[in-house]
């Protein structure tokens, strides 16, 4: 590997003797506490000889990236506290939480969140014993560390993230601190083009800062094994100023970072200057900090002949066996003592005056930034009223319409009312989600070079509100960084690549539930709006590829508490269940809607009062009033609900004795107990519903199992039949697709007649019309290319 480092800069003597000294103590500090969380439950200022009893009976934690990250945060307070900064702070190694709630107790943030981990040996100490310790933190910069909206150690997400915390914040800086492991991943590498959709005069800055400690857990990271040359040539390609700072001597390193960041602030600085005082948008190349330190620094170097510091075996616990191991629990005292914590800390164990005079006051504490808890920011969106956007459904049934058309006018209408506070994601598919009307409004953000052809209909803009990019996995992340410092949002997709992020939603959603129900001084946040479109049901030209409902099944298996699930049938629910899910806090809502016209079945006041509900029975398409029925007809999402109403419609005219019940689903989870979510049903709602005894014929939007999996408990589960998505298909039409799947009215029919003991033996006829019926719709699909004009043109007839 050729090294031409020696080609950059040389650094200056930023820092007096007694500003390194004090910052090089902080520093020590910092170190120290990492050590003791990961090794300690007593003893914490070895006020007495370490002991084995003193020592954690499991050890756990990650000390290989923590001394790194609390170098950063260092000498971040002191640019911070020189210049009045607004920063907050992103680990992307999460691994290393040590090397963060370290600075956040020395800053005091952490005892005034939580008084008993008090700013003395006693508060130490629990503070100590708290860590990756049962019924308490875990090892992460988990949603319980104050000034973060990162948990870190979620492969690849950091960056993202810190670019959606930046978007519609002018003052703030996101010093973003990037894992050479993490930057490995997808999500990272496509994250690092984000730098092309900040638009100086009115956004933040991110600030990465790419931590090469040349290690992952077992292997070496790719980043730190290419030549300083190349590793600068790519983050020239990327759009960086890359500033390098390396080596290893503590005081050397300090030179080289405080000179680095008055250089950077500067840059930074300079560029808001220029592009506000003009008004006048433009690209420029943003700084970006390359750190490179070992693995594990001021660690063991070395332990029975293997070297720790600067090789994966720092990455987690350096050595671990300490209770049967003399020779370990001498080498720990030995680490610990390195640190000279009798020269930071007095005599009660709070950390030394003059150290403290380092961090900055109140808010301005990356520990206490108001960003970092972006619930006390948030406003309440000012949102039109759903209504004025309604379709006129005088006959319904009658009536074709793309369901999400009006949605799309009526994000634009929220966006015009919070230009500031709003944004909508989608990866280039915002038009072909039929949600064009948004550009009336806002185009898309595009700070890269513009051509002529891009004026005709190109949609581009430099003050576009609108964030496209072909990568959901950045789109994600910029939006949940957007919500959790204090904004709203809005993300779709098509829903078969909605999987690609289903890591990031595991994530947010963890995150969400830790905060809502065990993190009470953290304030409630937007939730996350997600609509997955151009569904299973209509991929008549993408095929197979692109047909997959699975995405809700993974929704279910999180917290009840923050998911929600909604499949409305037409674009009147659609309107209403938007409108509820932009006015909720701390959760996740996924609403499955299709693109393509359907039928059109509710006006807007129905569709308020049956999203009320969220089930209930459609009357205009039951004929069991003040009966029981003989059946249950049911269904759930768009396409599913149509073909559910064409087999009723077909069973009331050719057994008009047959009676039967309607039931639409919009809400999920209404499916379920209530007793395993709060939007589920309690049994006395469900049975007078679906009856306690009679056949219930299920059409699905998604995979059958799902609907099972959350009825199961239900006393008239045994009598549910479940038709929906069951993986086959391929370059069918609409009903083709149906039949195959057999959640088309003909086999629905089917599923009817075998089902009540009554029609045993007297519907042969009405049997083999349905199967002719199949036949004979597939064979036309295969000769014309389309479906008859019996399906295609076919509405409600009632």
């Amino acid at each position: 590997m050729s090294d031409d480092r020696a080609s950059d800069a040389s650094y200056r003597a930023t820092l007096s003797g007694d500003e390194l000294r004090r910052i090089d103590d902080w520093w020590r500090a910092c170190n120290y506490l990492s050590v003791g969380m990961i090794y300690l439950r007593d003893n914490p200022l070895l006020r007495e000889p370490l002991k084995v009893e003193h020592v954690k009976h499991r050890l756990l934690g990650h000390w290989g990236a923590s001394p790194a990250l609390s170098f950063v945060w260092a000498h971040l307070n002191r640019v911070i506290k020189r210049d009045d900064l607004d920063v907050i702070f992103m680990a992307g190694p999460g691994h290393g939480a040590p090397g963060v709630l370290g600075p956040v107790y020395l800053e005091g943030t952490y005892s005034e969140v939580y008084p008993d981990k008090s700013e003395d040996a006693e508060g130490m100490q629990k503070f100590f014993k708290q860590f990756s310790f049962p019924g308490h933190i875990g090892s992460h910069v988990t949603p319980e560390t104050p000034g973060s909206i990162h948990e870190g150690g979620e492969l690849g997400y950091s960056l993202s993230h810190a670019y959606g915390a930046a978007l519609d914040n002018p003052d703030l800086i996101v010093a973003c601190v990037v894992g050479d492991g993490e930057a490995e991943t997808g999500p990272l590498a496509t994250a690092w083009h984000s730098n092309k959709f900040i638009n100086p005069v009115r956004d933040g800055t991110v600030l990465p800062i790419l931590n090469l400690n040349g290690y992952k857990i077992a292997n070496p990271t790719i980043l730190s094994r290419i030549s300083h040359g190349e590793l600068k040539a790519l983050f020239e390609g990327y759009g960086y100023t890359p500033y390098f700072v390396e080596g290893s001597e503590p005081s050397e390193m300090h030179q080289k970072m405080a000179d680095t960041l008055d250089t950077v602030i500067a840059e930074i600085r300079a560029i808001h200057e220029r592009t506000r005082a003009s008004g006048t948008p433009e690209r420029p190349r943003w700084p970006m900090i390359v750190l490179r330190t070992p693995k594990g620094w001021t660690g063991p170097k070395e332990i029975k002949g293997h070297k720790v510091e600067g090789s994966w075996r720092s990455h987690q616990v350096p050595f671990s066996d300490v209770s049967g191991n003399p020779a370990n629990l001498e080498l720990l005292e030995s680490w610990l003592r390195s640190y000279k914590a009798d020269e930071l800390f007095d005599d009660n164990g709070r950390l030394l005056a003059e150290l403290r005079e380092l961090a900055p006051q109140g808010p301005r504490r990356m520990s206490a930034n108001p960003h970092a808890n972006g619930g006390i920011l948030r406003r309440e969106l000012k949102l039109p009223d759903f209504r004025d956007y309604a379709v006129d459904v005088t006959h319904a049934g009658k009536v074709l319409r793309e369901n999400t058309l009006p949605l799309g006018q009526f994000l634009r209408d929220t966006m015009r009312c919070n230009m500031n506070t709003f944004r909508v994601f989608g990866p280039d598919e915002t038009a072909s989600n039929r949600l064009q009307s948004i550009y009336e409004v806002s185009k898309k953000v595009w700070m890269a070079d513009m051509l002529p052809e891009d004026d005709d209909g190109g949609e581009l803009a430099h003050d576009g509100r609108v964030m496209e990019m072909l990568s959901e996995h950045t789109l994600m992340g910029w939006l949940e960084g957007y919500l959790l410092s204090g904004r709203h949002g809005f993300f779709h997709t098509y829903e078969a690549f909605a999987h690609v992020v289903d890591s990031m939603f595991n994530q947010h959603a963890k995150w969400l539930d830790v905060c809502k129900n065990h993190v009470p001084w953290r304030a409630s946040v937007a939730s996350e709006n997600i609509l997955l479109s151009s569904t299973v049901w209509r991929q008549d030209h993408n095929g197979f590829s692109h047909q997959d409902p699975g995405f809700i099944d993974l929704v279910t298996n999180k917290s009840p508490s923050v998911t929600r699930v909604y499949l409305p049938p037409d674009a009147n629910t659609l309107l209403v269940v938007a409108d509820q899910c932009l006015r909720s806090t701390d959760c996740i809502n996924v609403i499955v809607a299709d693109k393509q016209k359907h039928l059109q079945f509710t006006t807007i006041d129905e569709a308020v009062v049956h999203c009320a509900k969220g089930m209930g029975v459609w009357r205009r398409a039951s004929n069991d009033e003040d009966m029981e029925p003989d059946a249950v007809m049911a269904s759930c999402g768009d396409v599913a609900t149509q073909e559910a109403l064409a087999a009723t419609a077909i069973l009331r005219e050719r057994l008009p004795e047959l009676r039967l019940r309607f039931v639409n689903v919009v809400d999920l989870f209404r499916m379920q107990p209530v007793s395993e979510h709060p939007h589920g049903s309690s049994e006395r709602e469900f049975d007078s519903l679906f009856t306690v005894d009679k056949p219930v014929i299920f059409n699905f939007h998604g995979y059958p199992w799902l609907i099972h999996k959350l009825a199961y408990r239900f006393r008239n589960h045994e009598n549910l039949h479940v038709r929906g998505y069951t993986e086959k298909g391929n370059i069918n039409t609409p009903l083709e697709l149906a039949i195959l799947n057999k959640v088309d009215r003909f086999n629905l029919v089917l599923d009817v007649l075998d089902r009540v003991p009554r029609l045993q033996g007297r519907t042969a006829h009405l049997r083999e019309d349905m199967r002719n019926a199949i036949i004979l719709n597939i064979n036309y699909a295969h000769e014309h290319g389309t479906d008859s004009p019996e399906i295609s043109e076919w509405v409600w007839p009632y």
